[in-house]
């Protein structure tokens, strides 16, 4: 059976160490070497329990889309991708939320969509952004990768995201949690019925995608 294609997660982006070659040579070479963990994280056991399922609604595959705030705006239809190596912003989000082009920092290096297909990088911004369950909340700057291509989301959070601030995310709990800074489990559920739109139009997208690439 002839293969005519090749399906990736979002790749590239600043995680392994950076746009540049002597950036990831210089990751490569400190991954390498046996040093002691430092947790800087704060001290908070993150569990999920019965009580979790109790507002789940029965699902095969609904992926786990939140909402975030971020430059003063509440931002819907954030995808928790922990296949990704990048936290990505797509361009109508970026000019939803009004920010300007001149903010905007030069990237150099390359990001590879789940077709494998380049994808264009305007440039990349950080911008401090809240995870909050309406009773605690935590606030971090993350840098978004602003990508100029078709999507049903608005923001991809990647693994530098989920691995930096201790996100913990649970399909089947249909949640993630994290720590808050002051030491208490924040709670964020997804939004199923956003999920299940999100899911057919990136399903579709794909489709057309792979298409191209045949």
């Amino acid at each position: 059976m002839p293969v005519h294609g090749e399906v990736h997660t979002i790749s590239g982006g600043f995680s392994g160490g950076g746009p540049t070659a002597s950036q990831r040579k210089k990751y490569a070479r400190s991954v390498m070497s046996v040093e002691a963990f430092e947790d800087h994280s704060p001290d908070v056991d993150i569990t999920f329990t019965k009580e979790d399922l109790g507002d789940v609604v029965s699902h095969d595959n609904d992926p786990i889309v939140v909402s975030l705030v971020t430059t003063g705006r509440m931002v819907h239809r954030v995808l928790v991708d922990q296949g990704s190596s990048a936290d990505v912003m797509f361009l109508p989000t970026f000019e939803m939320l009004q920010l300007s082009p001149d903010q905007l920092r030069p990237y150099g290096g390359c990001l590879y969509g789940f077709a494998g297909d380049q994808m264009e990088v305007r440039g990349y911004i950080e911008l401090r952004t809240t995870f909050t369950d309406g009773s605690a909340s935590r606030t971090e700057k993350i840098r978004y990768l602003v990508v100029n291509a078709p999507s049903a989301y608005n923001i991809l959070l990647g693994s530098p995201t989920l691995n930096r601030t201790g996100v913990v995310p649970s399909t089947r709990h249909m949640k993630v949690k994290l720590p808050s800074m002051e030491g208490v489990a924040i709670t964020i559920r997804s939004d199923q019925k956003e999920a299940k739109k999100c899911y057919e139009k990136s399903h579709v997208q794909e489709q057309r995608e792979m298409a191209d690439v045949c």
